[in-house]
């Protein structure tokens, strides 16, 4: 009886049961995330095959098709349209005799299987240990991950090679059996991209000096055979450009994500250009390659592998887009000593190798370097700078857990709803809050700027109809001030030009130095304050979809003055609708008196000094006079910001249940101070 439960049954029985529903929910993740695998390939297939002919696979039939490079009997680099190596093209001559309509239905599903391939491999070279779980579960989630990336949808929408490279070094590294039938499958990467040259010191300094031996051979045996069939253009590439070095030129554009194409993109040209080039390129090769060999003794090959292809990538004349698959297979590495600290690389290499530059970085004028070259810092991060956690770390296994506080008593019996979702002491990670900002703004943005919906002129009627309503209400409840404040204050000039300069500095500034400084002084304040305001901008966006509204300045025959932007020719069809920056008929809710609204409350509740609350009232008071007197909102706009403010504090009370008004500073402290402790002491003490 000392081993059965109260019911009866046997311990071992009731843990077999636990065990097989375990399994059983394994199993049923794993059919899922295969399904899911599945259907984001047959949908990029569809998205190749259902684009016109003359736009999908462009790069492969400017090589190959009827008037392709391939064709022309000069050189190879005559035009910026070839700049692989002799031998790729040696490699591609064969498929200028295929169909087109064949080669392009035969290249687009070769690829996809190539895409798996490369998941399955990967997948099988994570780093041990790894639990059974992550076994089942890596290879869908890695063909997915590949599906959904841009290098992964850039090579079948435009039929590239760039995938075939990759595969091989991997297959190299760790599919095949013997050095040497590896070595010969790096040497033909190499061929293909010479940079890759780079895994054979790796591969001499881990010990595979055979697979070392057959990869230089292997390349020294293709470029030569390269050499004995297009002698012309094998001048040209390795002499005259000096192995595609000079190839560079601005036709490279944007799309080029090497230091060589960085530099171009910064002015530098000629001999100064490309000796620099040279020279930072040696030195990031040796720093990653001293890390890959470190990190292969360490028995994490795969991450081994990506840091000496993101290095590659940063030493290549010409590394497109299409190019970058090195830089994703980086996902592996285990950054942060925190647990709450592992999900940020992952996170920011999925983002950036999945959503546009333009999406990740702000379009500002300062910004723009680091937009245009936001995937080559990337893979010179993974080559040279981010510390990867050693497998022999005490950090690796057991990080640093999370701190809670504890749990504040609600008046209501199933509050919060969300159990799970405590109330961290410690602060965020910067750069996932950051990220998280930006992709949550840029969001808003784009979901701001469709919710009009239709065409022009019918989003302008419509949106003109709802302020006809809206105006009409206000009458009826004698609040209809727009054209009173909006006079009274254009009559005195410098009270107009307060409240146009209020009216547009202060919307995201404000915001943002409140959340800075609970960030910096209120960590869990600060995860309150964010939930609150992003569920309310989620509410303003329903509003926005569901009800486009004509603000007072954009109503004809109104007679509001608009004194922020100037007269308005309201002859024009299209004017104040979808512009290129902003949706002018997103005006209810007013997310200008909303967020100023959540400011006031959130200092009125937090403040620490009592004289301190009342001035924060002071900057929704402003706000909704700026709103009004420039005629960007009717009165009821700011009601409805309110009413999204307000349900934003109440989802997040639904969610996480009352504020953790409890957590002192001394117990903020505490947790900080934990976080440098080792993992040992801290499994010893008992969080307050």
């Amino acid at each position: 009886m000392a081993n059965a439960d109260h019911g009866g049954r046997p311990a071992q029985a009731l843990g077999a049961t636990a065990v097989g529903t375990v399994q059983a929910r394994v199993r049923v993740a794993r059919l899922g995330l295969w399904l899911v695998a599945a259907i984001l390939g047959v949908r990029q297939v569809a998205v190749v095959l259902s684009t016109p002919s003359g736009e999908r696979l462009t790069d492969l039939e400017t090589w190959v098709g009827p008037d392709g490079v391939l064709h022309v009997k000069g050189s190879l680099y005559d035009s910026t349209q070839f700049t692989g190596t002799p031998f790729g093209g040696l490699v591609l001559k064969p498929l200028t005799r295929a169909a087109e309509q064949a080669l392009g239905w035969g290249w687009t599903f070769g690829t996809l299987l190539l895409v798996a391939a490369l998941g399955l491999v990967a997948a099988r070279a994570l780093p041990q240990p790894v639990s059974r779980r992550t076994s089942l579960l890596a290879a869908p989630v890695a063909i997915s991950l590949l599906m959904l990336s841009l290098p992964v949808r850039n090579t079948l929408y435009l039929g590239q090679t760039s995938i075939m490279p990759v595969l091989l070094v991997l297959l190299g590294c760790f599919a095949v059996r013997g050095e040497r039938a590896g070595g010969v499958l790096i040497g033909l990467a190499a061929a293909l991209q010479p940079t890759l040259l780079l895994f054979t010191p790796l591969l001499w300094f881990t010990g595979r000096r055979r697979a070392a031996l057959s990869t230089g051979a292997t390349f020294a045996a293709s470029t030569v055979l390269g050499w004995a069939a297009m002698p012309h253009d094998s001048y040209t590439y390795w002499v005259h450009h000096m192995g595609g070095v000079g190839l560079g030129g601005r036709a490279d554009d944007l799309a080029n994500q090497s230091l060589h194409g960085a530099l171009l993109r910064l002015g530098l040209t000629g001999p100064l250009e490309i000796a620099l080039f040279l020279l930072l390129g040696a030195a990031v090769a040796v720093l990653a390659l001293r890390r890959a060999v470190r990190y292969a003794h360490d028995g994490q090959l795969l991450l081994a592998v990506a840091i000496t292809g993101c290095a590659a990538i940063v030493m290549s004349p010409t590394a497109w887009q299409h190019q970058l698959l090195w830089v994703l297979l980086a996902v592996v590495g285990q950054v942060g000593k925190r647990a709450s600290d592992r999900y940020v690389w992952p996170v920011a290499v999925i983002l950036m190798m999945t959503l546009p530059a333009k999406t990740m970085v702000p379009d500002k004028v300062i910004f723009h370097p680091l937009r245009a070259d936001l995937i080559l810092l990337a893979a010179l991060a993974t080559a040279a700078v981010v510390p990867f956690l050693s497998r022999t770390s005490p950090y690796w296994q057991t990080p640093i857990p999370t701190r809670y506080a504890d749990p504040v008593p609600s008046r209501f019996r199933h509050i919060p709803l969300v159990q799970s979702l405590r109330r961290v002491i410690t602060r965020p990670n910067l750069l996932f809050e950051l990220l998280l900002i930006r992709v949550t703004y840029y969001a808003y943005a784009q979901i701001r700027l469709a919710a009009a919906g239709g065409s022009n002129s019918a989003g302008r009627v419509t949106a003109e109809e709802h302020g006809a309503e809206i105006h009409s209400i206000e009458r009826a409840l004698h609040i209809d001030i727009e054209y009173w404040a909006n006079h009274a204050v254009v009559k005195v000039d410098w009270l107009r030009a307060f409240f146009d300069f209020y009216y547009e500095s202060f919307h995201f500034g404000v915001p943002l130095a409140i959340l800075g400084v609970l960030y910096w002084r209120r960590p869990v304040d600060y995860r309150w304050a964010r939930s609150a305001i992003g569920f309310a901008t989620v509410f303003a966006l329903i509003g926005f979809w569901l009800y486009p509204l004509a603000p007072p300045r954009l109503i004809p025959g109104l007679g509001i003055i608009d004194t922020v932007n100037g007269p308005q020719d309201f002859t024009q069809p299209d004017y104040g609708t979808l512009t290129d920056l902003t949706n002018q008929y997103a005006a209810m809710p007013s997310l200008h008196f909303g967020w100023s609204l959540w400011c006031g409350l959130v200092i009125l509740i937090l403040a620490p000094k009592w004289w301190m609350k009342p001035l924060g009232l002071l900057h929704p008071l402003f706000t909704a006079t700026a709103i009004v007197v420039t005629g960007n909102h009717w009165v009821l706009d700011a009601v409805g910001g309110a009413m999204a403010v307000g349900a934003g504090f109440g989802m997040t009370y639904l969610l996480q249940g009352p504020r953790a008004r409890t957590v002192t500073a001394q117990a903020e402290a505490e947790a900080e101070k934990l976080s440098s402790d080792s993992p040992a002491s801290v499994r010893d003490r008992t969080p307050s």
